[in-house]
């Protein structure tokens, strides 16, 4: 693994504790000598992640739409800054640059960029880790549902077990480090229905 993709909030959140996670997991990728890709801005949770990478002299790669640059809140400081035309480019080109996906708390688009990149993983576009950081129980709820939609097999186990959920940055970087993409089908054969 050289890079992970962190997908988390344009803002900080009510709690402390999830700055305190965003620079913990910025410390964490550069002790480990991975490199942060995320979306490039310099607000929220975003900015504190890519700032704890930088202090210590890691890589932070941003990937931001022209449209959200142009309302200055990309960072201006970072290893690389790749500005596209679009949302679905700049997340096509943060999963290319990406060995492992992270969602931190965040809000709607953090949810609508992990389970996009947890679905690539399910039909077999990607073989990459992806992981929730599970900060002060922030995603309990989320997982709670998962494992609802499990029971009512909407989800299938092994598609379930895709989605690593850890509470340190820390465990969840272990998880990744050892990660092996289990061998799983999205769909049977004609021939198995």
């Amino acid at each position: 693994m050289n890079n992970i993709c962190v997908y988390c909030g344009s803002s900080p959140g009510r709690l402390e504790t999830y700055a305190a996670a965003a620079r913990a997991l910025g410390e964490a990728l550069v002790a480990r000598d991975l490199g942060l890709v995320y979306g490039g801005a310099s607000i929220g949770l975003m900015g504190l992640v890519a700032d704890a990478v930088l202090a210590l002299g890691g890589r932070a790669v941003g990937v931001i739409p022209q449209g959200l640059a142009r309302k200055e809140v990309v960072h201006r400081h970072l290893t690389e800054l790749h500005v596209t035309q679009s949302m679905h480019e700049r997340k096509t080109l943060m999963a290319e640059l990406s060995d492992g996906f992270i969602a931190m708390p965040g809000g709607i688009g953090t949810f609508e960029e992990i389970f996009e990149i947890w679905t690539w993983a399910q039909l077999g576009i990607h073989a990459k880790p992806c992981g929730l950081l599970n900060v002060a129980g922030y995603y309990d709820a989320l997982t709670a549902f998962l494992d609802h939609a499990t029971a009512e097999e909407f989800l299938k186990p092994p598609h379930r077990s895709l989605l690593i959920v850890e509470p340190t940055p820390q465990l969840l970087l272990d998880r990744f480090a050892s990660y092996q993409p289990p061998s799983i089908r999205k769909w049977l054969d004609q021939d198995e229905s």
